[in-house]
Order: C-alpha cells, then structure tokens, then sequence
C-alpha cells in the first residue's frame, strides 16, 4: 500500500482530482509493488526489459479532493512470459471510502520498444510476489 496526499496541482478549479491523476498514483503505486517484491523498475530496466501499458480499466466510485491522503492498494495477479497484470483500488485514508478501482495489463518489452520475454529472474521474482487467489 502506498500513500499520497494530493496536491493542489493535481485538481480542477472545484479542488477535485483530475480523473488522468488516478492513473498517475496507479503507477506509483505499480512501481512501489515492484519494489517491495525486491527488486527497483530501475534494476528491470537494468535487466533489458520495460513495461508498457497495453490495457487500463477503470471505475470510478468517487471524488478525491485537495489535500486528502489516498491510498493505492495495488496487486499483481498474473505474471506470464511477456505479460504482467495489476489490480488497483484508490481510497481516501480519513474514511477507507472507495475512489478508484483499476486494472492495468502490461506487455514487457526489450529496449526498441518491441515485445520480449521477461528475463528468467524477474519473471520469478514477480511470481513469488502474486497475490494468491482469494477463497
């Protein structure tokens, strides 16, 4: 789980979150999941490979504001040899109401931009850290 608090720069004149920042926080918090399973997006780069979005879903259940502090749950449910997929929920710390539920398909690709196999390592990596399937 990440935390933000929103900035002013991130609103409309209503003090209301622009609906393209909850894509933003998604990817922070994307790239702080990675983290935590052990290894930086830098060190995957590293490695030869990157992730680019290929499919976003998302819902939007209600209006963060100038100021909160939201919460980005975020996590990985599917890692294949050129896929990796992620689910979000976006909620507003004072009350846990939701604000965003999203899901991001990414396709790894090799530094030209065209689509690769995700590095023996990494791939295993990523697999350890899957959310294993509620009962």
């Amino acid at each position: 789980m990440t935390e933000l608090r929103v900035r002013y720069a991130e609103t409309d004149q209503m003090g209301v979150v622009y609906h393209a920042n909850y894509l933003a926080w998604c990817e922070v918090g994307r790239t702080e999941w990675i983290r935590a399973a052990g290894m930086s997006y830098r060190d995957m780069e590293a490695q030869g490979v990157g992730l680019a979005v290929s499919d976003l879903q998302m819902r939007f259940h209600g209006a963060a504001r100038y100021d909160d502090v939201v919460r980005v749950e975020t996590r990985c449910t599917e890692v294949r040899s050129r896929l990796v997929s992620f689910d979000y929920v976006v909620s507003r710390a004072a009350d846990g109401a939701r604000l965003v539920s999203a899901s991001t398909r990414l396709v790894a690709i090799a530094g030209d931009g065209r689509p690769a196999s995700i590095p023996p390592a990494v791939r295993e990596l990523l697999e350890r850290a899957v959310a294993p399937e509620a009962p």
